[in-house]
């Protein structure tokens, strides 16, 4: 069997040769996204492993099936940067990555604790040599309610280490899934937003999902909500965040990605002019944190990441079932 890997990382390089090993396959590591120009390099191959920045709309899907390749894995979890209904009618088949939630759901309640503790403010403050109180007074997590809209595998891990904390969980998610011990009573998303002082998002993106936090979403929170997205970005329109911040009814973010992020996240742009003017106002903001959508990058992630990429091929190629089967 071969697979053709683009989008190789050298974090990932070690374990993505240690899977293909284990299960007798043939690599071929690339290290471009896949596109047009570079299709020709998987030729021969039995199937196609990639991350999120190959965007495998319907003319890439339609070169993938006219060279035989029957699998496309993502070793991302999302997949929204694949057409599938080109995949269904083109018959190949489309599988997601893995890997535990415990990464992200720890990091969801980090951001949580910096955005309550104004910790951004006392890092810059410590690096003048500025070591003053006033303004960063914080708030006890104990106290507060959160709300956690989705309540999917890192929706529910999130609630669980929440739980010890003692705050008052809600939760909105399609499907009421989560173990009642953690703490979590599920709610209308209206009874979340009046209620919540902490709303963690927790959702794959989608037509329903997309900008589900606007303007309106906004309107019906709390005063000084404070708002953590380590999902997608474009869950949240980031013109309307932006609103909600300047006129202070958002009293705190805490961002791992934002709307518009690709091919700035995950690149060294330091020496670059960067066209993504509302990224570079919302980021000035004194209690706003962000990060480069790296809520996932533990070494147990990468790990995970780099096999779904060999093991969702392997099995979708042999018929064995398949969690990670999307279509």
């Amino acid at each position: 069997m071969k697979i053709t890997v683009y989008e190789v990382r050298p974090d990932e390089k070690e374990y993505l040769c240690q899977a293909a090993e284990q299960y007798g396959v043939e690599l071929k590591l690339v290290r471009g996204t896949m596109t047009q120009e570079n299709i020709s390099e998987a030729d021969g191959a039995d199937g196609i492993a990639i991350l999120g920045e190959t965007k495998l709309g319907a003319n890439l899907v339609e070169e993938v099936a006219r060279r035989g390749i029957r699998v496309v894995a993502t070793r991302t979890i999302g997949y929204d940067h694949i057409d599938l209904n080109a995949a269904k009618s083109n018959g190949v088949h489309i599988c997601n990555g893995y890997y535990d939630p415990d990464g992200v759901a720890e990091y969801t309640v980090m951001l949580m604790l910096m955005a309550l503790r104004n910790y951004k403010q006392a890092l810059f403050r410590a690096n003048a040599n500025d070591y003053s109180l006033g303004g960063l007074m914080g708030k006890e997590l104990r106290n507060l309610t959160v709300g956690i809209v989705g309540t999917g595998k890192i929706g529910q891990k999130v609630a669980q280490k929440l739980n010890g904390f003692g705050c008052e969980l809600l939760a909105y998610s399609r499907r009421q899934n989560a173990d009642t011990s953690t703490g979590i009573r599920y709610c209308t998303l209206e009874e979340l937003y009046a209620k919540s002082d902490i709303i963690s998002l927790h959702v794959p993106l989608s037509n329903q999902t997309r900008y589900m936090i606007d303007r309106a979403a906004i309107g019906q929170m709390k005063d000084g909500v404070i708002l953590i997205n380590c999902a997608r970005g474009e869950l949240m329109c980031v013109e309307d965040i932006i609103w909600g911040i300047e006129t202070m009814k958002i009293g705190a973010l805490g961002l791992d990605v934002i709307e518009d992020e690709e091919g700035i996240y995950h690149r060294d742009r330091r020496s670059d002019i960067i066209k993504n003017r509302n990224m570079a106002y919302i980021r000035q903001f004194p209690n706003v944190t962000m990060t480069q959508h790296m809520a996932f990058y533990t070494k147990e992630a990468v790990k995970s990441m780099a096999e779904s990429g060999i093991v969702n091929i392997v099995r979708c190629l042999e018929g064995v079932e398949n969690p990670n089967m999307i279509c």
